[in-house]
């Protein structure tokens, strides 16, 4: 074996034990990379004003950790106290007597169901609400129970954050030289993976975060229940691929129809698809995310899909990102393949 093999076969070992060693942390270290990539503009103009780097990163790293943290505890709070409250009201609502039972019966009677046993009805939706509170202590339950993983996982974000931002660059000229390719196919595929890391933060979490507040004003606008707790909802909503908030507006909106206040419905109805949908996803999406190379909707929902059936819940940041380095390489090798076939 040649010396050069072997310092290859010697260096792509090395890189398989970091890798090895990374996994148990990746997705925070992942999350915390993607944060840097978004804040990376503030950070600059700060670290040029300040003329300190490492203070600049230490600042944009503080700032963007508590925003993450609150928002996510906040909607933690929402879903779960909400959750709970609402599940009681719904089993003393469906009670026998309860303004429930006199809803599902007018139901009955529009549907033209003429025997409809109260009891049986009664038991099974209280059951139901049983079982939903349940179901959301239960989650409370688990999420305390993972709150160990999911403080590792903030503390190795908050360590990537602050890396990325202060080393990027330099990590960056670092595997021009390393890697096996012309540099500025690398310079590429990491420029590549910034923008795709800057879009799926801007472009998913954060529309969806505008989206579940420009919903909940709705649906306290037009008097639905719980208003912030649908908010909420209609917010992690905006995470599922191409059907996404609409799973939550417009049962709204067939519930305020149907419990008569048509006029209200409509008014969701309308206000979900014209503004939480519509400028969401026309005025704010767009201007957050500035997309290069115009990647279709198609590929889009393949990522998405994609992802979340290999990886899970996971997948809503990993497909994206991976979709967009694999389209990378295709750029890449069309671009080098094109010279070959000219005619010489």
């Amino acid at each position: 074996m040649s010396p050069n093999v072997a310092v290859s076969v010697l260096g792509l070992a090395g890189l398989l034990l970091f890798l090895w060693l990374t996994l148990p942390v990746a997705l925070g270290l992942l999350i915390g990379m993607l944060i840097a990539f978004t804040v990376e503009a503030p950070y600059r103009r700060l670290a040029a004003h300040w003329g300190r780097p490492a203070l600049a990163a230490v600042a944009c790293t503080v700032g963007t950790a508590i925003l993450f943290f609150v928002t996510m505890a906040s909607l933690g709070y929402l879903l779960v106290s909400r959750g709970v409250v609402m599940a009681g009201a719904a089993q003393v609502a469906f009670a026998p007597g309860g303004g429930g039972w006199e809803f599902v019966q007018e139901i009955a009677h529009r549907a033209g169901i003429e025997q409809l046993s109260p009891e049986n009805l009664t038991d099974q939706i209280v059951a139901a609400a049983g079982q939903i509170a349940a179901s959301v202590a239960e989650i409370g339950a688990r999420i305390a129970s993972a709150s160990f993983r999911i403080l590792l996982a903030g503390i190795f974000a908050v360590m990537g954050t602050y890396f990325a931002l202060l080393h990027w660059r330099a990590a960056t000229a670092r595997l021009e030289r390393l890697l096996p390719f012309d540099p500025r196919h690398t310079r590429t595929l990491l420029e590549e993976f910034q923008r795709a890391g800057r879009s799926v933060l801007l472009g998913t979490i954060l529309t969806g975060l505008a989206q579940g507040c420009l919903a909940g004003f709705g649906y306290w606008l037009t008097g639905v229940p719980q208003p912030a707790f649908f908010g909420a909802l209609t917010a992690l909503a905006s995470l599922i691929p191409a059907v996404g908030t609409a799973l939550v507006w417009v049962p709204a909106g067939l519930y305020l129809f149907f419990t008569g206040h048509p006029t209200a419905a409509v008014a969701e109805l309308v206000y979900g698809a014209l503004v939480v949908i519509g400028v969401s996803d026309y005025v704010i999406r767009p201007s957050l995310v500035r997309d290069a190379h115009g990647t279709p909707a198609l590929v889009t929902f393949v990522a998405l899909f994609g992802g979340v059936e290999v990886m899970g819940l996971v997948g809503l940041i990993v497909g994206p990102v991976v979709m967009t380095l694999a389209l990378a390489m295709l750029r890449i090798y069309e671009t080098e393949l094109e010279p070959r076939r000219r005619p010489m």
